[in-house]
C-alpha cells in the first residue's frame, strides 16, 4: 500500500467555507468520492481556507481525489455564491508517506491537530469537520442510518444521487460520519494504542505552533464573517461589505481587529481582500 498526504493551497483573501451548510456539503463530498473512486481516507480535515487528506492510493488516484473534490464542492460553492472556476487554480500538494518511518503517523497527527494549531479549539476531538473524533473513540456510533432514510431524501441532503452504502451513518448535522468509510480499526493498528496515538498528537508540528503560542486568532473565520455582516449594518446601514466606502471599510476592519484580536491574515481571509490593501487600510487615519 502507498499513502499520501494531500493539502491545498492555503488562500490568503477568502476562505473555501463560509458558513455550516458549506462544511456540511464537503464533508459529504469526502465520503462520495471516497466511495465512488474506492479510495480510502485514512484522515482528514477542512479548515477555513485550505483542505488536507491522508489516503491510501496511488499518486494519480490522490490527484484525481483532489481534483473530484475541487469539482464537486467547486460547483455547489458557485451555485451559492456566485464565482466561477473558483478551485479550479488551486495547487495541490501531494507527498508520499511511509508506515516504516512513521512518516504516516506523522502525516495523520499533523491533519488532525490543524483545528488545535488555529486555536479553533481546545482538543481535536472537539472539531467536527474532519477525523478529529474517529479514533480510539470509546462512545457507541451516533446518529441515523442512510437506509432507514428514503432515497429522495438522501438525495437531497447529500446533494447527490449516488446512492451510498445503508449502513453509512448520518450526523445530526446532515453529514456522513467519517468513521462509517475511514478504516478505523487500520488507522488504531498503525499507532498500536491510544497512548502512542496522543503522543504522536501532542508531538506533532501543528501542536508545537500552538503551544509555543504561534496559533492563529481565537475565533473562527465564520464567526468573523457573520460579525463583520452585522457591523456593516449596526455601523454604516450597508448590506454588505461591498457598499462601504474605504473608510468604511477601515473602520470596519479596525472593529474586527479590535473585537476579535484577528491578525492581518485572518482579516483578508473573511474581508476577501488582499494582505496589503488590510495594511493599508488599518493604517488609515
Amino acid at each position: 500500500m502507498k499513502f499520501f498526504l494531500v493539502t491545498s493551497d492555503h488562500f490568503s483573501d477568502r476562505l473555501w467555507f463560509r458558513d455550516k451548510e458549506d462544511f456540511r456539503v464537503a464533508m459529504n463530498y469526502v465520503a462520495i468520492i471516497s466511495f465512488t473512486l474506492g479510495i480510502n481516507v485514512l484522515s482528514f480535515i477542512l479548515m477555513s481556507n485550505h483542505f488536507h487528506f491522508v489516503l491510501v492510493c496511488s499518486r494519480e488516484e490522490a490527484k484525481l481525489f483532489a481534483d473530484r473534490f475541487k469539482t464537486l464542492y467547486g460547483r455547489y460553492y458557485s451555485g451559492k455564491y456566485g464565482s466561477h472556476n473558483y478551485f479550479r487554480r488551486v495547487n495541490i500538494d501531494i507527498r508520499e508517506v511511509n508506515l516504516g518511518d512513521e512518516s504516516l503517523k506523522r502525516a495523520i497527527a499533523y491533519v488532525i491537530m490543524n483545528s488545535v494549531a488555529a486555536n479553533i479549539c481546545a482538543y481535536p476531538n472537539m472539531y467536527p469537520w474532519g477525523t478529529g473524533d474517529t479514533f480510539f473513540n470509546p462512545d457507541e456510533p451516533h446518529g441515523i442510518a442512510l437506509g432507514d432514510l428514503s432515497y429522495n431524501k438522501q438525495i437531497r441532503i447529500l446533494r447527490s444521487n449516488v446512492k451510498l452504502p445503508d449502513d453509512y451513518r448520518l450526523d445530526n448535522g446532515n453529514y456522513i460520519l467519517p468513521s462509517s468509510y475511514v478504516p478505523v480499526k487500520f488507522v488504531e493498528s498503525v499507532f498500536h494504542s491510544a497512548d502512542s496515538y496522543r503522543y504522536f498528537l501532542n508531538n506533532s508540528s501543528k501542536a508545537r505552533k500552538h503551544l509555543d503560542g504561534e496559533a492563529a486568532p481565537s475565533f473562527k473565520d465564520q464567526n468573523v464573517i457573520e460579525s463583520a455582516k452585522d457591523l456593516c449594518h449596526s455601523l454604516f446601514r450597508a448590506k454588505d461589505m461591498d457598499q462601504l466606502s474605504q473608510q468604511q471599510m477601515s473602520e470596519l476592519v479596525r472593529q474586527l481587529k479590535y473585537r476579535f484580536s484577528s491578525d492581518v491574515n485572518q482579516l483578508a481571509r473573511v474581508t476577501g481582500l488582499s494582505y496589503t490593501r488590510v495594511t493599508e487600510l488599518l493604517d488609515l487615519i
